[in-house]
């Protein structure tokens, strides 16, 4: 893909959140945290561990793993959706979550310093979800446990399946039902996870 079009596809997405954010809860909360509670059942979250939401929007994972981890950092390129996160801290607090205005190809960060990464319905919106997947793991501590969903209605199975491999890391896709609309990967960096 030429760099013309990738920017391109960025802004569009870019302005779509930014329209949507201020309705994002209402439309998507509820899907959103069916998600993050399934992954959630296959990743345990502790008091030492420092926990990255790549393309984090409203917060809605906030809520979920907000009493359970150290520190929180959330990022996305949107800013309307980051201004709506900032809203959810307020209710829950702010002390131990940061929000960063950045781009997940690109992240702000030096390589390995995160216990967990969640990147929830985010590779639909990149334009090279495989880019995208290697940074995250640039980021994530070699013991670290990735959490990836990709919508059911964008990436078939074996395309979702696909980026994970090209990864080059090791995962457990969930047997999710129909209520779940995204497929959901717990992923790391080490051998001994079992590919399915």
């Amino acid at each position: 893909m030429e760099r013309a079009q990738h920017w391109r596809l960025k802004r569009k997405v870019i302005q779509h959140y930014d329209a949507l954010s201020k309705v994002y809860n209402a439309l998507y909360g509820y899907e959103q945290s069916l998600k993050i509670e399934e992954a959630l059942k296959f990743v345990n979250i502790n008091l030492s561990d420092v926990v990255l939401d790549v393309g984090c929007g409203t917060g809605i994972l906030f809520k979920h793993i907000f009493n359970s981890a150290g520190l929180i950092v959330g990022i996305d390129i949107s800013s309307q959706t980051l201004n709506v996160a900032k809203k959810t801290l307020r209710g829950i607090g702010l002390d131990k979550i940061s929000l960063i205005r950045a781009d997940a190809d690109f992240l702000p960060f030096k390589d390995r310093i995160f216990d967990k990464v969640f990147a929830i319905t985010l590779l639909q919106n990149m334009p090279n979800p495989t880019l995208t997947v290697n940074e995250i793991m640039r980021v994530a501590k070699d013991d670290a446990e990735i959490v990836l969903t990709g919508l059911k209605k964008f990436f078939s199975k074996e395309s979702f399946l696909k980026i994970l491999e090209e990864s080059g890391m090791s995962f457990h896709l969930l047997n999710t039902g129909d209520n779940i609309k995204c497929h959901i990967a717990i992923c790391g960096k080490r051998e001994s996870w079992v590919k399915i």
